[in-house]
């Protein structure tokens, strides 16, 4: 008699259970005063990414599709803010939820990605590296400095976090083993948490260094009619990334000393595998022509000329796929590509311009601004008030791409909702930042995950460096806000 194989019953995610709930529930409240329809429709939307994202139960490429659905036939349902009597229907709800995908942001996230894919098909990221590497010192100290100019240098050109860490994290691992030193001694952990945490402090400093960043200036154009230039950025940020700098220098060497301070063999490494690289390629030579330019065309924007990041990103990467002039082709850059995050940051600007265009961001903002008691607060209690909210939410979020899809646009109602002496554009700008504080557990960013994947630290250590990070970089930015960035009108 044949055994009939026991097949058992799908099982579904609890994330993703509670998050249907949440939206049913949101969807079934009663209606609110002030709320139209398809706001609340668009709250439970907001809610069910928000849960599916800390949740994690489904992947942020799935979560994505399911949302554009949610959208389309939820809003395409719900009635007009202009006629109660007429629907929005499935095509316009639909071309609302797409809407992202025609954003300058998207195309500039796009662009950047297969420039850190040409950077990893010729190279060049690595020679950085391994250049400034083989330039600093055979002492611990010097190796953890030579670490932190390595991803300064790459944060100029690699416009991917993720991809400027799986660049370095190799490289540091073979200086590591040349040390002779085991993978969990605090040298190796010092240097890898610090790979990690520099990335994230960088990815404040420079606008096209992280995609949260071209995400928050998304938002500005598509929800204020207004973005800041590259060098605005840089100018604001980078001197608070400079001095977290030296604070995680500091950092690293009080909570993980190394066991010695100088170990030979590791500049040696460094110039071997250097030496194994070769003379530089035409195609490295060409991708740094290309690159140079960008940043020249980025750093002038504005100042000597007005063609915006995102189209000039554009031509540099048509040159860097033209056959014969290029450095790569399309059937070499493809697999290359995470395409799950364009799509992402499409459906993402999306569901943050529906929060505000549905009439539900203001309205959440006026109950924030109320419940919270902000109302009257100067501009610097305002962003120190919103800077801890966004701190303390983002232990929840694995990707500061979907901490800004969904908090953002909700921040940016709020801060025009307040009005008064408040810059929106500037506190846009200011909270960005702050989306970038990965630092306290290795959930918190890609590039956490990545160096604690080499089994050289351990989720306490990274936490024990993280809240010195955290506690000294946001008390860093309230300086700023009464400093820097008010003396250059931005708050």
């Amino acid at each position: 008699m044949p055994v009939i194989a026991q097949t058992s019953a799908p099982r579904v995610p609890w994330g993703l259970l509670l998050a249907l709930l949440a939206l049913v529930g949101i969807i079934l409240l009663p209606e609110q005063t002030g709320l139209p329809l398809a706001g609340q429709r668009m709250l439970a939307i907001l809610a069910f990414a928000v849960i599916v994202w800390i949740s994690e139960s489904v992947s942020y490429e799935v979560s994505a599709i399911m949302i554009l659905a949610l959208m389309a036939f939820l809003l395409g349902s719900a009635p007009t803010l202009s006629d109660p009597d007429k629907l929005i229907g499935t095509k316009d709800a639909l071309s609302m939820a797409l809407g992202g995908f025609a954003n300058s942001a998207l195309a500039l996230v796009a662009s950047a990605l297969f420039i850190a894919a040409a950077m990893t098909q010729t190279g060049l990221d690595k020679r950085i590296a391994l250049l400034t590497l083989s330039k600093v010192g055979a002492s611990t100290h010097r190796v953890l400095l030579g670490a932190i100019v390595v991803t300064i240098l790459l944060s100029f050109i690699v416009p991917s976090a993720t991809a400027r860490v799986a660049c370095v994290v190799p490289i540091m691992m073979g200086v590591i083993a040349a040390f002779g030193v085991d993978k969990r001694s605090a040298l190796a952990g010092g240097i890898m948490i610090l790979v990690a945490q520099a990335t994230s402090i960088w990815n404040v400093g420079i606008q096209t260094s992280a995609a949260q960043n071209l995400l928050t200036a998304g938002f500005m154009h598509k929800l204020l009619g207004e973005s800041v230039t590259w060098t605005d950025w840089l100018i604001a940020g980078a001197p608070w990334s400079l001095l977290m700098s030296a604070v995680l220098y500091w950092v690293i060497l009080r909570v993980m000393p190394p066991e010695t301070d100088r170990i030979e063999g590791g500049k040696e490494a460094v110039r071997k595998a250097l030496a194994e690289l070769g003379p530089m390629t035409f195609d490295e030579r060409k991708l740094l022509i290309t690159v140079l330019t960008l940043l020249g065309f980025w750093a002038t924007e504005g100042k000597l000329h007005s063609f915006d990041t995102a189209s000039t990103t554009l031509v540099g990467l048509a040159v860097l796929l033209m056959p014969g002039l290029g450095v790569m082709s399309w059937k070499q850059a493809q697999p290359r590509i995470p395409w799950g995050t364009v799509i992402v940051f499409g459906v993402g600007i999306s569901l943050g311009s529906a929060v505000l265009t549905t009439g539900a961001g203001t309205w959440l903002a006026k109950l924030l601004v109320t419940y919270l008691g902000m109302e009257g607060l100067s501009p610097f209690w305002v962003f120190a008030v919103l800077g801890l909210f966004l701190i303390l939410i983002h232990l929840g979020f694995a990707s500061a791409t979907a901490l800004t899809s969904a908090m953002l646009p909700i921040m940016i109602a709020l801060l025009l909702q307040l009005g008064g002496d408040i810059n929106p554009l500037g506190m846009s700008m200011l909270l960005g930042y702050v989306v970038s504080f990965g630092f306290l557990l290795p959930i918190n960013a890609p590039q956490n995950m990545v160096c604690i994947g080499t089994e050289t630290f351990t989720a306490r250590q990274f936490l024990r460096t993280g809240i010195w990070l955290t506690l000294v970089g946001y008390l860093l930015m309230l300086v700023f806000a009464l400093t820097w960035w008010r003396w250059l009108g931005w708050i």
